[in-house]
């Protein structure tokens, strides 16, 4: 069982800056990807960012340049730094995490970018 809890959160202004961070319950080594979807309302869930267990990166061609994936393998963390935040953006942020042939999912964090 993986459980995982996303937190950062919030209203910005376009342009600005956003770190969400998601603490995993298990070792993120043992986890196979990890990564952070969206939904925005009235769409479907779509892949923001993923890295592997190798520490390999993707991102979805619209945040590419202006996300970035990282984690911090001690503490059990990922995180998604997000800047050059569009109103396109906005949406609800999951952490994912892809561990023994099982998708798991946060709660889920609020992103609302304001023109």
């Amino acid at each position: 069982q993986v459980q995982l809890v996303e937190s950062g959160g919030g209203l910005v202004q376009a342009g600005g800056s956003l770190r969400l961070s998601c603490a995993c319950s298990r070792s993120i080594g043992d986890i196979n990807a990890m990564g952070w979807y969206r939904q925005a309302p009235g769409k479907q869930r779509e892949l923001v960012a993923r890295i592997t267990h190798a520490g390999s990166t993707n991102y979805a061609d619209s945040v590419k340049g202006r996300f970035t994936i990282s984690r911090d393998t001690a503490k059990n963390m990922v995180y998604l730094q997000m800047n050059s935040l569009k109103p396109e953006d906005t949406a609800v942020y999951y952490c994912s995490a892809h561990y023994n042939v099982e998708e798991h999912w946060g709660q889920g964090t609020q992103v609302v970018v304001t023109a």
